[in-house]
C-alpha cells in the first residue's frame, strides 16, 4: 500500500532522518562521477546534497508519495532529478554505480523483493548502503497506537488493518541478505534513540510520518479523535522533566557490492 505524505510538513518535522542521512552519505566517499539512486527520496533534501558532490555524475530520487515529490521537485538540477515511483515497482537493469537509502525502506514490505531488485539495478561491483528502522524502533509510538487501535471506539476501524511497517531483527537481516547473492555483506545495528527538543517538535514528527498510515482507517469524523488520543498518550509515556519527549530509534544498517 502506498502512502500519501505531506512533503513540505516532513521537511520541518525529519530532523533525525536528515541527521541519519547525512552519516550516511559520508559513507559513501563519493569520488564525483557516479551514477546514485535514492530509494526514497522524500522531500530531496538528502538527494540534493548527494547531487552537491557529483560533479561529475547524477542522482535519481524515487519516491511513491506525490506530496514528496511535489517538494522534491524544486530542488531539481541538471544532475538531480526525482521520479514519483514506487520502490516495489524498481525494474532498472544495470544503471547505477551507487544505490542508496535513509529511513524508508521500513515501509517496504517484502525485502527478499527489493534485494533482488535493487541488485539487478546495480551495475557489477556497484555498492549498497541502507540504513532503515528494526526491530525495537518507536516502542513507544508502536505500543500507543495499537493502545488506540484497540480501544472500543477504534477497534472497528482497524478489525482487518495490515501493519503497515516492516522492522526485522537484526540476525534475521542477516540471514535475509546472506542468501541474496551480494559479496562483502556488513549488517549491523544502531542505537539512535532520540529527545524531541519539546513536545511541539514530537507532535510534527507523529502527524508526518508517523500518523499517515493509520488515519485513512478511521471514519472521517473521529480522525482528529484519534490522533488527539495519540498525542495525548505520548506525551505521557515520552515527556521528560525538562520538557523534552524521548523515543526508541533503532537502526539496521547495510552495506554490500554486487
Amino acid at each position: 500500500m502506498t502512502h500519501e505524505f505531506d512533503g513540505k510538513e516532513y521537511e520541518k518535522a525529519a530532523t533525525h532522518q536528515r541527521e541519519w542521512g547525512q552519516k550516511l552519505i559520508g559513507d559513501l566517499a563519493l569520488q564525483g562521477d557516479e551514477c546514485v539512486l535514492d530509494l526514497g527520496c522524500g522531500d530531496g533534501g538528502l538527494t540534493a546534497r548527494i547531487a552537491d558532490s557529483l560533479p561529475r555524475g547524477k542522482v535519481v530520487g524515487i519516491d511513491a508519495s506525490r506530496g514528496m515529490i511535489e517538494a522534491a521537485l524544486p530542488k531539481g538540477r541538471e544532475n538531480l532529478t526525482f521520479r514519483l515511483m514506487d520502490i516495489n515497482d524498481l525494474d532498472h537493469l544495470d544503471c547505477y554505480d551507487i544505490i542508496f537509502s535513509n529511513a524508508a525502506l521500513h515501509w517496504v514490505k517484502d525485502h527478499r523483493r527489493l534485494l533482488h531488485s535493487v541488485r539487478r539495478a546495480l551495475r557489477t561491483g556497484g555498492r549498497l548502503r541502507l540504513n532503515f528502522a528494526g526491530d525495537g524502533n518507536c516502542s513507544h509510538f508502536f505500543g500507543v497506537v495499537r493502545e488506540a487501535m484497540a480501544s472500543a471506539e477504534f477497534a472497528a476501524s482497524f478489525s482487518d488493518y495490515e501493519w503497515p511497517f516492516y522492522m526485522p531483527a537484526l540476525a534475521d537481516y542477516q540471514a535475509l541478505i546472506q542468501e541474496s547473492g551480494w559479496r562483502n555483506v556488513r549488517v549491523w545495528g544502531e542505537n539512535a534513540d532520540r529527545h524531541f527538543p519539546d513536545v511541539a517538535a514530537m507532535v510534527r514528527w507523529l502527524d508526518q510520518p508517523c500518523l499517515v498510515p493509520f488515519l485513512p482507517s478511521v471514519p472521517a469524523e473521529g480522525r482528529a479523535a484519534f490522533r488527539d488520543l495519540v498525542v495525548r498518550r505520548m506525551r505521557e509515556e515520552t515527556e521528560q522533566s525538562d520538557g523534552r519527549c524521548f523515543e526508541t530509534f533503532r537502526r539496521i544498517n547495510v552495506s554490500a557490492t554486487k
